[in-house]
C-alpha cells in the first residue's frame, strides 16, 4: 500500500475530514490534498507528526528509500535556502556604496574621500547611473530577501541571474570611470556572491 492509501486509511479510521486533520497536524488542507493524492510527500517533520498522531513508527509510513530520498531533498533545499539567503544579504551590502566614503572630492586642492551623496565630481550622468545600480542591487537583494523568507520558488533564478549580471556590469562602469575605491568594494561583493554561488553548486 503506497504512502497516500496509508493516510487516507489512517485518516478515516479516525472519522476525521482533511480540514480536521491539517488541523491536527498544523499544515493546510491543500498539503492533505496534496499527500493523499499521491501528488507528494510530507516533511520529515510532518511525517513524524503524523507518526506521533496516529500511533504508527515512520517505517509503517514509507519505505527506508522513501525516507532517504525525501531526507536528500530537505537538505538540498535548506541548503539552497541559505545561499539565497546569504546572497539577498550580500546583494543588500551594497548599501555601503552609497554610505561608504569612497568617492573622491576635491575641496581646496586636497582630495578626500566621500559617500555618494556628497560626490559631484564627475557628470551628472555618470552619477545617475551610480544611484541607478547601487540602488537596483539593494532592491534586488530585498526582494530575494523576501522571496526566501516567503518560500517562494518562482523568480529566485531569475532575481539571482540579473544580480550577477548586473554586478558583472558594474565592476566594468566603475573601472571606466575610474573609482578605485568603488570597484573593490563592488568587486568583493560579486567574489562573494559567486562563492556562495558554487558551494550552493557543490551541494546540488
Amino acid at each position: 500500500m503506497e504512502f497516500n492509501e496509508k493516510l487516507q486509511e489512517l485518516r478515516k479510521s479516525k472519522g476525521l475530514t482533511q480540514e480536521e486533520l491539517a488541523e491536527a497536524l498544523y499544515v493546510s488542507r491543500t498539503a492533505i490534498s496534496k499527500w493523499e493524492s499521491g501528488r507528494g510527500y510530507p516533511s520529515i517533520d510532518s511525517l513524524k507528526e503524523i507518526s506521533k498522531f496516529f500511533s504508527v513508527t515512520i517505517d509503517e509510513l514509507l519505505s527506508s528509500e522513501k525516507i532517504v530520498t525525501i531526507a536528500e531533498r530537505e537538505n538540498k533545499s535548506n541548503i539552497r535556502n541559505i545561499c539565497d539567503l546569504l546572497f539577498g544579504i550580500t546583494d543588500l551590502m551594497s548599501i555601503l556604496l552609497i554610505i561608504l566614503p569612497l568617492y573622491p572630492k576635491t575641496i581646496n586642492d586636497f582630495i578626500y574621500s566621500v559617500p555618494l551623496f556628497e560626490y559631484t565630481e564627475s557628470a551628472p550622468f555618470y552619477g545617475a547611473i551610480y544611484w541607478i545600480m547601487f540602488v537596483s542591487f539593494f532592491l534586488i537583494g530585498a526582494i530575494k530577501t523576501f522571496f526566501n523568507y516567503k518560500k517562494i520558488e518562482k523568480g529566485r533564478n531569475i532575481t539571482t541571474n540579473i544580480s550577477i549580471t548586473a554586478g558583472i556590469i558594474a565592476v566594468l562602469f566603475l573601472a571606466i570611470t575610474r573609482q578605485a575605491y568603488a570597484i573593490i568594494v563592488a568587486f568583493i561583493l560579486i567574489v562573494v556572491k559567486a562563492i556562495i554561488l558554487m558551494k550552493y553548486k557543490g551541494h546540488i
